[in-house]
């Protein structure tokens, strides 16, 4: 009895987690009472899932309003100036909730000081390692620098937990070195954030860093925009025009029917990632040394490699390529039965679960799936051959059976015999010749 009254004692898991969950309807003594006209860094999340709904997709009523809740937690503890939900990947043992949240200032100073202290210690590990015999004159490609807070590939922070009242854990900006290995791998996550990426090529980076590249390319593919709802930005510095850019105030919508009619009403709002990892292209040949001539200088401009340049910003998904011979989007409406109340839905083919819904000045992106990218279909070996029939029965191929001793004497015996007789045969006529 005492082991059983133990083990019904134990909680289980699903009750520590509800334990944990009953925290985000707690609301804070000190919580002062907002006003309503003041503007929030919460998304409103109950409109997400309707429309949502409308569109055949989401997380269902009760876990929505818990990641509600969650994401309240996270604007409140990290202070966060603006905070939508980005989506849900799905794991092997566990999945991630992600959330997308803009960069904060003065994270810039933070980031790049961390950075100089793991080179520093990377750098003097592997001075302690080196081997004076093994050292070589050859030199590594140079490494392509990562891309600053607040651009390109890094323009959002995003933070992730497995359940909602679970701890949020911010992941690391991502490199473009990652986002290239990423490219050549498709692998499933696992759930935990510290499992290794096992693969061939090999991973740059444990199973955080794999879940940012991949939650940046599929940002760059699949988040897309109303025609006409954002606006480039006027600014004198073109590398800041290039990722800027603001609501365009004048924007009266665009009929639904018209959205699901041509994809030239849907646009691009995050930059295209060059195959060089980054969103903007940067020269590696140009760090040339103060003291080389004039003449190696004209040779290197000669042999400086052309820059990478993708579709620009906001750019209409209908110049989108195909890949294994599909269209890259579908669009359609919620309802077919009621159109005068439906929305417009898009859907990714390449990035299977991502989806995009517009209704008038209202738009929202989401994905949930699997975090890989469409590899077209699966691979299946050729069958083999049809075996080739035996040969056909005969004779001559036949095996006899050995006989017996007695009938080997027998026939032998019959076989002398014979032989006799003929040889008396040709005796006879011989001798009727001579006569």
């Amino acid at each position: 009895m005492t082991t059983w009254s133990r083990y019904l004692s134990q909680p289980t898991s699903a009750e520590l987690l509800a334990d944990q969950q009953r925290l985000l309807f707690v609301r804070p003594d000190d919580a002062e009472q907002e006003e309503e006209l003041v503007e929030t860094a919460l998304p409103n999340v109950s409109e997400l899932a309707f429309f949502l709904e409308q569109a055949g997709v989401g997380l269902g009523k009760e876990e929505m309003h818990r990641i509600f809740l969650a994401l309240k937690q996270l604007v409140d503890s990290e202070e966060l100036q603006r905070c939508r939900l980005w989506g849900k990947i799905l794991g092997t043992t566990s999945s991630y909730i992600v959330a997308e949240a803009e960069c904060k200032e003065g994270l810039e100073e933070e980031e790049e000081e961390e950075k100089e202290e793991e080179e520093q210690s990377d750098e003097g590990a592997v001075k302690k390692e080196e081997d004076p015999l093994l050292q070589t004159n050859l030199k590594p490609p140079p490494v392509v620098p990562k891309e600053a807070l607040g651009t390109g590939a890094n323009k959002f922070m995003f933070y992730v937990c497995s359940e909602p009242g679970l701890p949020w854990v911010k992941l690391p900006s991502v490199s473009p070195a990652q986002i290239t290995a990423a490219r050549q791998i498709h692998k499933f996550f696992t759930g935990r954030l510290d499992a290794p990426v096992v693969c061939n090529p090999p991973f740059p980076g444990k199973e955080v860093n794999y879940l940012r590249a991949q939650i940046s390319r599929i940002s760059a593919g699949t988040q897309a925009s109303p025609l006409g709802y954002y606006e480039m930005q006027e600014e004198e510095e073109e590398s800041d025009a290039e990722d800027s850019y603001e609501v365009n105030p004048d924007f009266e919508g665009i009929p639904v029917a018209e959205m699901t009619e041509s994809l030239t009403n849907w646009v691009h709002n995050i930059q295209h990632i060059l195959p060089q990892g980054r969103c903007t292209w940067v020269n590696l040949a140009a760090k040339a040394g103060d003291d080389s001539n004039e003449n190696e200088e004209e040779e290197e401009e000669e042999d400086e490699p052309e820059p990478e340049i993708g579709p620009p910003l906001l750019t209409p998904l209908s110049k989108d390529e195909q890949m294994f011979n599909i269209p890259p989007w579908n669009t359609r409406l919620s309802s077919r039965l009621t159109p005068q109340h439906a929305v417009a839905v898009l859907r990714s083919n390449l990035w299977p679960g991502a989806v995009a819904y517009a209704d008038g000045k209202k738009f929202d992106n989401i994905y949930v799936g699997w975090g890989v990218k469409y590899m077209g279909e699966g691979y299946s070996p050729a069958l083999p051959p049809l075996p080739q029939g035996e040969f056909p029965t005969g004779p001559e191929i036949s095996e006899a059976v050995d006989p017996a001793v007695e009938e080997e004497e027998s026939q032998e015996e019959h076989e002398g015999s014979q032989e006799e007789r003929e040889e008396s045969d040709e005796e006879e006529k011989e001798d009727d010749d001579d006569e």
